[in-house]
């Protein structure tokens, strides 16, 4: 049922070929929601958000104009009002370049950029796992990664002892633990992955990733569930936790991921890049100057968002365990991050 909520499901075969399906899941996660809503491009009449639209490859950009691809309903990713933060950046990165961002909006799910990349619809996408082999990726603007979410005055919060940070703490064995889920089986997204490592599958609460596309930023769902009170504690992509963390009428607080992987080398935190059509070398330098010009403005945005930021290692992609631990870098003080939902 669309919109729903699994629950009482244990992750079947959660481990059965991890690394590949959390790479193509986590791709999801940070790109998007599923197709439901309709609507043309924005700008230029391209696609819309069924993934349908024109048919064949749209002419080249005309000079002067920066094409991106980005979904409609992804908050605080993105959306059609340029709300999201990707749609600030891709606006400072077009500024940069002297060009006009004109967007294709498309919903992003399977297929997503073999239906706009690929099909020429745009030549950037932001948000893009930095060396995903289907795109070629610029130097990563920003890196993240996995939180645990509670509310400030939670049974969680009030036990003996800091707040949860691991997959190892105890205490997760008595709590209702929410995540994002992607079909029946859970699809082997990192949390889901740790979980069924640790024998915890039956506290999990799962979410969908897709939810109802008809209603506003779908994936909210999970962090709604934490200041309801559906779910003691919920593990999410930091980025999206952290902004919908600041507008929760719960005060709640995240804390990074401290365990090193999820299981068999799979990272909970991520470089996060734009990404180009192979072979497009031109733009992508372009894209990487201007990355370096503007990173202050961009850091500025991000940490507006409420975005967990891991400090950078040049050189690691993606990061080791021990970067996995750097504090988060939006109003803390420590490793936690903790908003008054306001």
């Amino acid at each position: 049922m669309i919109g729903s909520t699994t629950r009482g499901t244990r992750p079947v075969d959660v481990l059965r070929g991890a690394a590949l399906a959390t790479t193509l899941a986590l791709a999801i996660v940070l790109l998007a929601s599923p197709a439901g809503a309709q609507g043309g491009a924005h700008g230029d009449g391209l696609g819309d958000a069924m993934g349908g639209g024109s048919r064949g490859a749209p002419a080249a950009a005309p000079p002067g104009v920066l094409r991106i691809c980005a979904d409609p309903n992804n908050m605080p990713f993105s959306d059609r009002a340029g709300e999201g933060f990707e749609n600030r950046i891709g606006a400072i990165l077009a500024a940069e370049l002297h060009e006009r961002p004109v967007y294709t909006w498309w919903a992003q799910r399977r297929g997503f950029i073999r239906n706009t990349l690929g099909a020429h619809r745009c030549d950037v996408v932001l948000g893009i796992i930095a060396g995903d082999e289907q795109v070629s990726t610029t130097r990563p603007y920003y890196r993240s990664t996995y939180v645990f979410v509670a509310p400030r005055r939670s049974r969680t919060a009030r036990a003996a002892g800091p707040r949860i940070a691991s997959f190892d703490d105890p205490r997760l064995r008595g709590l209702r633990i929410g995540v994002h889920v992607i079909g029946a089986d859970y699809n082997s997204l990192p949390p889901a992955v740790a979980l069924a490592q640790r024998d915890l599958v039956h506290n999990v609460v799962g979410y969908s990733i897709y939810g109802n596309y008809a209603e506003a930023s779908p994936p909210s769902k999970l962090i709604d569930a934490v200041g309801r009170g559906a779910v003691d504690i919920a593990v999410a992509w930091g980025p999206l936790a952290g902004y919908f963390a600041q507008h929760s009428p719960v005060p709640l607080t995240i804390t990074p991921v401290e365990t090193p992987f999820a299981g068999r080398g799979i990272p909970f935190t991520y470089d996060i890049a734009v990404g180009v059509r192979h072979g497009d070398a031109a733009l992508r330098a372009r894209l990487d100057r201007a990355l370096v010009r503007r990173h202050d403005a961009i850091e500025r945005i991000l940490r507006r968002y409420g975005v967990p930021l891991v400090r950078e290692s040049p050189g690691r992609t993606p990061p080791t365990a021990a970067e996995g631990r750097r504090p988060c870098t939006a109003n803390q003080e420590d490793r936690t991050c903790a908003w008054n939902g306001r």
